[in-house]
Order: structure tokens, then C-alpha cells, then sequence
């Protein structure tokens, strides 16, 4: 059979002969026209080559002369697309073949390997001592003895076990460190590290527990295999609440199935250790209340060491580990900063000798002055001092009377702190003046007719304003809220409202942190009749603040003027005048049994 060929034509042949009836079909496409003559005029093909943009005016113009007009499918973008898909897929997948290649363990990109941080002879890493280890011994940690004592016990269990092997004792199998934020419990692990000459893994746990399922759960079989290969070793899991909180109780939505899985397996892997096998976990939380039962019985975790906040000789330890590493002028007394300090953990006194570290060296002085630490102090305990924000007069004055009524009334409440500082230098976010008081000792419980004299020196401030002014200001909000929430503890959970008795009628839902509770399931009566207690707790503190400062309004007077002149009150001049304040005949009768002033 014979192929016909096909010719080529000028594009102004085409429209000549388009428009002499002689063109039957036309294909058109962007770049080109290919079409066929009628049978009259011999049916022979040609193509063209259309001018650029007139495709549409090429379209009409056959339409108007009768010819047949095929516009065949563009499949340029599909084309592309396919090319690009296919260029992506394969970028794609040579990127993860490299990573696949150069992963540390060769093994699913090492999602399913421990982050586990190892420490110990011969780990040298970037960021790390020489030899591996932390750089921090128990000599670092003070404040904390009974801790470290315990502590000392596993280090020593690991180096020689061989005399309690004899006896019949047996390594515990886990170790879990308890206590508030910041008193050194990721520390005291450190130090373990430091003092142990085994290996030592370090690890969160939030970085068990990733998007992918089942992840954790390799992760903690992936570490636990490094651990007994290297046994004796110690592995510390820092935050453990993060996947030991207690397990849901069989809704769909009472748990996330990973974590869930995570601590299944953190459970297998404690029960699989051999007895003596030279392995000891080492956990830390501040949260131990939501923590799995199954995870602290004994077996798993054998042995829980409160690290709690420090006494006045554990703060004093604390200050003499952190001065040793800041120049320390003659005139600085630990010890008194170690007494001002009560409710300070070791994070806290770090903080404390850092900040005034920082403010020797801005003011170009060689080493740190007393002065450099009462100011660092303040500014830990009220924030920093805000000389530019600039008062009016009569904030001013309102201020001054605040503070003081606040002075005057903690001086003669039982049970007292010493008042040491009056300042009306605006600090922080919101404090526009602060009243400082130092305990003189270190106190674990406070007794009713206390609790009620706090609750008058904290309405002190307000009743000032009462008796100077006759009316109040929003200054007494944060005074306020603090006495409706130590009031409503006095009622709920210490018992001390005779009318209803020893009972707790909320649940507190943290130990360790600040200290949130909810009011247990009662009757519309009893929940009244506590809101009536509270409120009248509240209005006799406020009764007998009023009281004092009415009998004391020349003093009052006195030393607000001199807080104005002088924006700050302290030390023996502080004292000689609070010394003059009188109380109430009728106030140690108050404090002791809540009579109505």
C-alpha cells in the first residue's frame, strides 16, 4: 500500500485555499495545522505553521468557510505533571536510601534506637568532659544528705557488690527521685555518673514517645538491650511522669495508646531483669501522685528518695557550692543569706548568686558585695525594680499607707516574721510596693491563731487605706486573693472551723507542685456553710487589722511620711519604730479563739 505524504504549505496558501472552499478537515494544535484537501481538489494533505496567538481567529475562520475542525487533547500538562511526579518520587527515594545508608544503626533510620546519652570511660562526644563523664560528683550536691546518702549506697553496691552479695542483699532494681522543681534530683544523677566508674545513660522521657506507633516501645527494648550489655551500668529516666502516668480505666479516650505501649514495655523490661544483674534504674519526677501503680511497686521502682526543699543548713551547703564559683567580697555572710532564704531550692540560690554575680560586674566591681545579694534577692523575690515607672502623688501616698499597715500589723501578730524592708520602688509586673519579712527559723507547720494573724497582715494594707483615706483601692486585689485562698484552706483542709469539724473537703491533686485541689461531692448546706466560714474568717482578720492600725494612726501617720521622703525603710530605723506599734487589748483573744472583735 501506498503511505501519502505529507506536504508542507505556506500559512498563506492555507487561508487561500480555506477560503476557496477548497480545505475539507483541519487539525489545529498550538504549533501547527495539519489538513486535507476536498476530493474535487485532488484530497491531498499539507500541514502549517500558524502565526503565534491567532489559534481562536484560526478556529472562526474555518468554522465560517464550512471546514471540518479537529482540536485534539493538549496533554503537554499531564506530561509535565507525570515527569515531575516521577523526578519528586525518585528524589525522594534516593534521599531516604541516603538516609537509610548513613543512619547511625542502619536499622529504619534509628527511629526505633534510644536517645539514651551515654557517659562513662572512653565516651567522648562534643559537649561533654574528656573522659565521658559529667563533671559533677557528690561534692557538687548539698542540701540534700539523706539523698545522697542513699545514693552513695547504689554507687558503692555498683564499684563492690561483692560484700553485700555475701550477706545475701540485692541491688535495688529502680530508684526513684521525688521532689519539687529545681531541688537537684537530674543533679544527683549527674553526680551518680561522675562517681560511678560504669556506664551511665542519660535519657528523657518525652524522647521515648514519638508520632509513629510502637516507636516508644522499641526505643525502650533498644536501650535496655545497650544497658545489660554493658552491665554493671546505671540508667536514669528524667520526667518520668511523661510516660508513667497511671494507665486509663477502658474508654477509648482514657489514654494515648502510645504511651500506654511505652510504659508496657518499660514495665516488661524492669520485670526481665535477673537479681544482682548489675543494672539499676534511676527515675525522676516531681509528679509521683500520677505515676502507675504497677510501675512503683516494690520489684520496679524498690526504693523512692524524697529530695525536698533544703533547711537553713542545707541552703548554707547550697551557698558555699555556688560561692566557690563567683569572686565573694569580705563583708558577705552566707549564713544570713542562707537564713533570709527560707523556701529557696538549690536552683533557686544558683539563680540568687548568679543574678548577683551579674550586678557586681555591671557596676564594674571585682567581686560580689552583700549589697549585690540583697539586691539579687529582691529581684528573685519581687522582680526587677522599675524606677522609670513613675507614680502620681496620690498613688504615691496610697502605696505608702499600704505597705506600711502592712508592717505594722505583722509586728504584732503571734508566731511574726521580722518585718526587714519597706520599699514603695515599683518592682515586677504588677508590684507597686512590698513589704519584706525574714523568718527567723525554718517552719513545717502553722498553728491556728498564726494562720489567723497571716490573714490579718495580709488586710493590713487595705484597712490602712480605711483608716487614712476612707475608701479602698485595687491595690489589695493579689493581698485579697491570697487571704480567700489560705481562709478557705483553713476550712476545707486543715479542720480548723469548729462548726464543721476535722473534715477534708476537697482533694489535693499535687504534692510536690503548686498545690491545686478541688471540693469533694457535698450538700448545697455544707457547701454554704463553708462559704459562711471563710467569709467570716476573712471579716474578723479584717476587724482586727482595722483595729490596730486605728490605735496606731499616729504611727501609721509617721512612718508612711518617712517611706514617702525616703521610698525605702529598713533595718534599725525599721525597727525602732515598729517597736513603738500597740495591739488591741481584745487581739490575743481574737487569735486564740475567733471571737468577733
Amino acid at each position: 500500500m501506498k503511505t501519502a505524504t505529507i506536504a508542507h504549505a505556506a500559512y498563506s496558501t492555507f487561508v487561500e485555499q480555506v477560503k476557496a472552499q477548497k480545505v475539507q478537515r483541519a487539525t489545529v494544535r498550538p504549533h501547527r495545522i495539519d489538513y486535507s484537501l476536498k476530493p474535487a481538489v485532488g484530497f491531498k494533505r499539507f500541514y502549517t505553521t500558524p502565526p503565534a496567538g491567532k489559534a481562536e481567529d484560526i478556529k472562526a475562520m474555518l468554522r465560517q468557510h464550512q471546514v471540518d475542525v479537529v482540536i485534539p487533547a493538549d496533554n503537554t500538562g499531564a506530561v509535565a505533571g507525570a515527569m515531575g511526579l516521577l523526578l519528586s518520587t525518585g528524589a525522594l527515594v534516593g534521599t531516604l536510601a541516603w538516609l537509610f545508608k548513613n543512619s547511625p544503626d542502619n536499622e529504619a533510620m534509628g527511629l526505633n534506637k534510644t536517645k539514651a546519652r551515654p557517659y562513662g570511660p572512653g565516651q567522648s562526644q562534643r559537649g561533654r568532659k574528656a573522659n565521658g563523664k559529667t563533671g559533677v560528683t557528690f561534692a557538687d550536691v548539698a542540701g540534700v544528705d539523706e539523698a545522697k546518702q542513699e545514693l552513695k549506697e547504689v554507687v558503692d553496691f555498683l564499684k563492690d557488690g561483692a560484700k553485700y552479695r555475701q550477706i545475701g542483699a540485692k541491688l535495688p532494681k529502680g530508684v526513684l527521685l521525688v521532689g519539687p522543681p529545681g531541688t537537684g534530683k537530674t543533679l544527683l544523677a549527674k553526680a551518680i555518673a561522675g562517681e560511678a566508674n560504669v556506664p551511665f545513660f542519660s535519657v528523657s522521657a518525652s524522647e521515648f514517645v514519638e508520632v509513629y506507633v510502637g516507636v516508644g516501645a522499641s526505643r525502650v527494648r533498644d536501650l535496655f538491650a545497650k544497658a545489660k550489655k554493658q552491665a554493671p551500668c546505671i540508667v536514669f529516666i528524667d520526667e518520668l511522669d511523661a510516660i508513667g502516668k497511671s494507665r486509663g480505666g477502658g474508654g477509648p479516650n482514657n489514654g494515648n495508646d502510645e504511651r500506654e505501649q511505652t510504659l508496657n514495655q518499660l514495665l516488661t523490661e524492669m520485670d526481665g531483669f535477673d537479681d544482682n544483674s548489675g543494672v539499676i534504674l534511676i527515675g525522676a519526677t516531681n509528679r509521683p501522685e500520677i505515676l502507675d501503680p504497677a510501675l512503683k511497686r516494690a520489684g520496679r521502682f524498690d526504693r523512692q528518695i524524697i529530695v525536698d526543699r533544703p533547711d537553713r543548713s542545707g541552703r548554707l551547703a547550697i551557698l558555699r557550692v555556688h560561692a566557690r564559683q563567683v569572686t565573694i567580697a569580705a563583708d558577705v555572710d552566707l549564713t544570713e543569706i542562707a537564713t533570709q532564704t527560707a523556701g529557696f531550692v538549690g536552683a533557686d540560690l544558683a539563680n540568687l548568686i548568679n543574678e548577683a554575680a551579674l550586678l557586681a560586674a555591671r557596676n564594674n566591681r571585682s567581686a560580689v558585695t552583700m549589697a549585690d545579694i540583697y539586691e539579687a534577692m529582691e529581684r528573685v523575690m519581687a522582680g526587677l525594680q522599675l524606677r522609670s515607672r513613675i507614680l502620681s502623688p496620690i498613688e504615691r501616698q496610697t502605696v505608702a499607707y499600704h505597705e506600711v499597715g502592712h508592717a505594722i500589723v505583722a509586728s504584732l501578730m503571734p508566731g511574726a516574721t521580722q518585718v526587714s524592708k519597706i520599699s514603695i520602688v515599683p518592682r515586677g509586673k504588677g508590684a507597686l510596693g512590698y513589704t519584706m519579712q525574714t523568718p527567723a527559723e525554718d517552719r513545717y507547720l502553722m498553728l491556728e491563731d498564726e494562720l489567723r494573724g497571716q490573714l490579718a497582715t495580709l488586710l493590713g494594707g487595705r484597712a490602712a487605706e480605711e483608716v487614712v483615706f476612707g475608701k479602698v483601692s485595687s491595690g489589695a486585689s493579689d493581698d485579697i486573693q491570697k487571704a480567700t485562698d489560705l481562709a478557705e484552706r483553713a476550712v476545707t483542709q486543715y479542720g480548723m472551723a469548729a462548726d464543721l469539724g476535722p473534715i477534708a473537703f476537697v482533694d489535693t491533686q499535687s504534692e510536690f507542685l503548686h498545690r491545686s485541689s478541688s471540693r469533694r461531692p457535698m450538700s448545697g448546706e455544707v457547701a454554704v456553710e463553708i462559704d459562711r466560714q471563710v467569709k467570716q474568717l476573712i471579716h474578723q482578720a479584717h476587724d482586727i487589722a482595722k483595729a490596730i492600725l486605728v490605735l496606731n494612726q499616729a504611727l501609721l501617720q509617721a512612718m508612711a511620711q518617712t517611706l514617702l521622703a525616703e521610698d525605702v525603710l529598713e533595718g534599725k530605723q525599721l525597727q525602732e519604730m515598729l517597736l513603738k506599734a500597740q495591739a488591741p487589748v481584745n487581739t490575743q483573744i481574737w487569735v486564740a479563739k475567733g471571737n468577733k472583735v
